[in-house]
């Protein structure tokens, strides 16, 4: 045999020639057997580290080629080693392998090697934890499978596969599941099971069952860690099971647990919830006089709790409290209060809170107070305290800014607005679009056109550039003050600029003209958008329906109505309204029936305004009265007008 073809055995024994053949060609030799596996004291065999790591090395390797498989160069090695591996190797292997497909494939492997090869309970356990770790969507069916498949085999598991499984699958049916193991494998419940079982229910958000196991434990002699008694009492409190957490923390402080500043926390979240304050005050008393340091989290918890109260002056030396110990306030802290002053009548005391915390103030908390203050109506109290910002702060706030900038307009303070707008740009913020636009609306509701004249005139020199919705609001506005020339030229503007105008400017236009008695140009615009492409709705056709009725044109409104209906463009309520206003003047009961009718079989309902005409057409009287009634798209007066 050539040397190079010579086969090189894994596995060497020792022998003793003992006798030969006659001839010579024979002999006869004692081996002398490999040694044992080692084993422990016990007799449980030790794994065999070396194996371990090559086996391990076999698997996470790269494969040489796209037809090496790791599994079939696992089993030439150990089949030329004459070896097998134990179900504890087997456990130590799957240790190595992260990947919960290698590691499955691993496990179906193993029995493979040795028809005595049988999997154990911790090996099992090996592979539930590595499902565990897994973010595979299929790793629950995968856990199941696996767990029949223990149950076939009728391996017997271990209280650590319970643990194992109960924070795995943590709810429902699989977690009654877990617990039934319990008893069919004959375990007792450890500490770890306990606190595993805990967290289990509390994560399922069933405190009930959470309480019942704790009740449970302690009847076994185990106790809690401080971590699970705040997550239990946390749970109970947030579902108002009051005795229930009293037990808890009775029991913990019993136990030797001393209660930390998170344990105060829940318990005067939940006393100040139930409105008990004074129980609120005492525990956080109790607090400080166990030594421990109240955070952010427990003094906005304790002042709520006093909010909730009406404490007003408390909450406030609180709050000075905490400052004086360098906790810093954060927005939650300045709302709860900011909240209780509003609603107790007692903004006077603003003053104070903001000269409390002047080292924490800046120009994001005085910007909180000026939104909030807005939106809650106070607009005198946030234009104060945004004069503050601006005298103590370099640079402005530009959300603060619009916050106060929407509120002068909402309070109609225009004089201070326009101020603001054009001084705004001192602390380094940008005026925008939006801004002009919030000053524009504000002005022509209140009809001041010389304010938008001037105001339009900087936009156009300074910038910035006006948009869509700055020549629809200039449209409307001026066609309310009856500027219909000024209106023209805008909406002339606004063909010549990068826009173009859509349906709220021609709608804007047409009620301008319509309104101001020039019916024909508004009929003309109205087929001047139709002939660019616009398709008017509902707001167009009831604007010029109203025209046409207002200049008795009766006819023509009814025609333009049908047209509405033809072109699938729904009429609501004010159209309708219009149209019966119009037909009831000119007599016309017929129709006007006929018209309310459609009203009904459209699913509308009427309003007063319906039931006026209706009440002139039962009559037969042709009565001056009139209601108005604004449109909450428009903003314009589109109901019946003589």
């Amino acid at each position: 045999m050539k040397p190079h073809l010579r086969r090189h055995f894994g596995t060497k024994y020792t022998a003793k020639i003992t006798s030969t053949g006659p001839t010579g060609r024979s002999l006869a030799a004692e081996v002398t057997p490999p040694e044992p596996l080692p084993s422990d004291a016990r007799g449980y065999l030790l794994p065999r580290r070396d194996l371990i790591c090559k086996a391990t090395q076999i698997l996470l390797s790269p494969p040489p080629s796209s037809f090496s498989d790791p599994f079939s160069d696992l089993a030439d090695y150990l089949q030329s080693l004459s070896l097998s591996l134990t179900p504890l190797e087997s456990s130590e292997i799957l240790k190595a392998l992260k990947n919960p497909s290698l590691a499955l494939r691993f496990f179906e492997f193993c029995p493979s090697l040795s028809p005595d090869f049988r999997h154990e309970s911790f090996t099992y356990n090996r592979l539930f934890l590595i499902l565990s770790k897994s973010t595979n969507p299929a790793r629950f069916d995968q856990a199941r499978a696996l767990l029949d498949h223990m149950l076939r085999h009728a391996v017997r598991g271990s209280i650590s596969t319970v643990n194992i499984l109960i924070g795995f699958f943590g709810t429902g049916r699989d977690l009654e599941s877990c617990v039934g193991l319990v008893e069919k494998w004959h375990l007792r419940l450890n500490a770890y099971t306990y606190k595993c079982l805990l967290q289990a229910y509390l994560r399922s958000r069933d405190s009930s069952k959470a309480f019942r196991v704790y009740l449970d434990m302690i009847r076994r002699g185990y106790r809690l860690d401080i971590f699970g008694y705040n997550m239990l009492l946390d749970a109970l409190a947030k579902d108002e099971k009051v005795d229930e957490a009293y037990k808890v923390f009775e029991d913990m402080k019993r136990r030797h647990c001393e209660p930390d500043v998170f344990t105060y926390t829940i318990m005067i979240r939940m006393t100040g919830k139930s409105g008990k304050t004074e129980e609120s005050l005492a525990l956080f008393q109790a607090m400080l006089a166990k030594g421990c340091t109240p955070n952010l989290i427990a003094y906005n918890t304790m002042i709520e709790a006093l909010a909730k109260g009406q404490k007003v002056d408390k909450a406030i030396l609180l709050f000075s409290k905490m400052v004086e110990n360098d906790c810093q306030p954060n927005e939650f802290t300045y709302s709860v209060i900011l909240n209780l002053l509003v609603a107790e009548g007692k903004l006077n005391k603003l003053d104070n809170i903001v000269d409390i915390s002047k080292k924490y103030m800046n120009k994001q908390i005085y910007a909180y107070f000026v939104r909030t203050l807005s939106k809650l109506g106070h607009a005198s109290e946030a234009h104060r305290l945004f004069c503050n910002m601006w005298n103590f702060h370099d640079k402005g706030d530009k959300e603060a800014c619009m916050s106060m900038l929407e509120s002068l307009c909402s309070a109609g303070k225009m004089t201070e607005a326009i101020d603001l707008l054009n001084k705004i740009h001192e602390k380094d913020i940008t005026t925008d679009t939006i801004m002009y636009n919030t000053v524009f609306t504000a002005l022509g509701r209140l009809k001041q056109i010389s304010h938008i004249h001037d105001l339009y005139e900087k936009m156009k020199q300074d910038g910035p550039p006006p948009d869509i919705f700055t020549y629809n609001i200039l449209i409307s506005s001026f066609g309310r003050a009856g500027r219909v020339d000024i209106a023209v030229k805008i909406f002339e503007e606004l063909e010549n600029s990068d826009y173009k105008p859509d349906v709220v400017s021609y709608n804007s236009l047409i009620n301008c003209l319509g309104k101001n008695g020039d019916v024909d140009e508004a009929h003309m615009r109205f087929r001047e958008m139709q002939e660019k492409g616009l398709n008017p709705d509902v707001v167009t056709y009831s604007t010029l329906i109203e025209c046409f009725g207002k200049t008795d044109k009766v006819e023509m409104a009814c025609r333009l109505f049908d047209e509405m209906l033809a072109e699938e463009c729904t009429p609501n309520l004010i159209t309708y309204n219009i149209l019966l206003d119009c037909l009831e003047r000119r007599g016309r009961t017929a129709e006007a029936v006929d018209l309310y009718a459609k009203l009904k079989q459209q699913g509308l309902t009427p309003d007063s305004i319906t039931y006026a005409v209706l009440e002139r057409l039962q009559s037969g009287g042709h009565g001056k009265l009139r209601f108005r009634r604004q449109n909450p798209i428009t903003g314009w007066v589109v109901s019946p007008l003589r």
